[in-house]
């Protein structure tokens, strides 16, 4: 097949790249690089089923493809707030014009959510019945209203217009090609630790996170977008929780660093506890995550040690 996937430089995006080339397929890589980068595709710009188009997904495009995955957004707290208004348009606009090219085209789209949709959540593990708990009016609200409008173009698109959709729910994903100032928990500590520069943990460290490894994500999207099953939305990720305090400690241990823990007060509308239950993942795609988080964390600690 002919697949687009926007965002397509960014840190999912690339590997997503990488793993739907290596199944046979030909992929454009649609980026405006706002925060992906041109280094995560550099070694694709020679292979001829790979093409990429310099654009913002806020703008309209055209594209002849048999599939969309639509992956363009800031997804870090760092960058997502660093232009707000910015991260709405690109959730929101963003889906339209994917929804309407795969309208025009007739081409299955995949919509890359987020945990964020369930805010700080008090069900725990979130199941996607869940509505959230969300701050329509606070900081993250960018990104996590901007995505859950998203889902809901998505699901009307569907219903009305009988576009062929697959919704994903992303938990917490970390890997080689996250940027060094991304921002998120497990990038952060590494950089801390890899500087023996002291550890920043947010509250007491006892709120807690699941982490799911890059490569066990992009396995669970593209077997998403091979069965009929369901259209979702369906939740991805770890559901073996960490504390901050553990994360932090396992990083120490494996980059043998000298740093010290050090906390700082919590960010407003930070979530205590974050887990998913992917029950459904299991049933309808056959997945659950494979890599075990030190030797996730390793392979990342060793891609960090090349970038700083």
């Amino acid at each position: 097949m002919r697949i687009l996937v926007t965002g397509g430089a960014g840190f999912l995006g690339s590997h997503l790249c990488d793993k739907l080339l290596s199944d046979g397929h030909e992929v454009v890589c649609l980026d405006n690089l706002f925060t992906g980068s041109k280094a995560n595709i550099l070694h694709l710009l020679t292979n001829p089923k790979f093409e990429w188009m310099r654009h913002d997904v806020v703008d309209p495009f055209k594209c002849e493809v048999d599939q969309i995955y639509n992956l363009a957004c800031p997804a870090s707290p760092v960058h997502y707030q660093y232009n707000a208004i910015k991260t709405v348009k690109t959730s929101v606009m963003g889906a339209i014009n994917c929804l309407g090219l795969a309208k025009r085209i007739g081409a299955r789209i995949f919509q890359a959510s987020t945990s964020e949709v369930y805010g700080d959540p008090d069900v725990h593990p979130q199941v996607e019945d869940y509505r959230g708990n969300v701050n329509p009016i606070g900081l993250r609200a960018c990104y996590d209203e901007g995505k859950r409008c998203a889902e809901t173009l998505f699901f009307d698109y569907h219903r009305q217009n009988n576009v062929d959709i697959r919704v994903i729910r992303i938990f917490n994903t970390y890997g080689p090609r996250m940027m060094v100032q991304d921002g998120r928990v497990v990038s952060n500590f590494i950089v801390q630790a890899l500087k023996n520069n002291p550890i920043t943990i947010y509250g007491d460290g006892q709120q807690t996170r699941s982490f799911c490894y890059v490569s066990d994500l992009i396995e669970g999207f593209v077997r998403m977008m091979s069965q009929e099953e369901t259209v979702g939305p369906v939740n991805l990720g770890n559901p073996h929780e960490f504390t901050m305090l553990e994360l932090a400690e396992q990083v120490v241990d494996l980059t043998n660093s000298k740093s010290e823990i050090v906390h700082e007060p919590l960010p407003q509308d930070d979530p205590q506890q974050r887990r998913p239950d992917i029950s459904k993942a299991k049933e309808f795609l056959k997945w659950e995550p494979t890599v075990q988080l030190r030797e996730g964390l390793q392979k990342t600690i060793e891609y960090f040690a090349t970038q700083i």
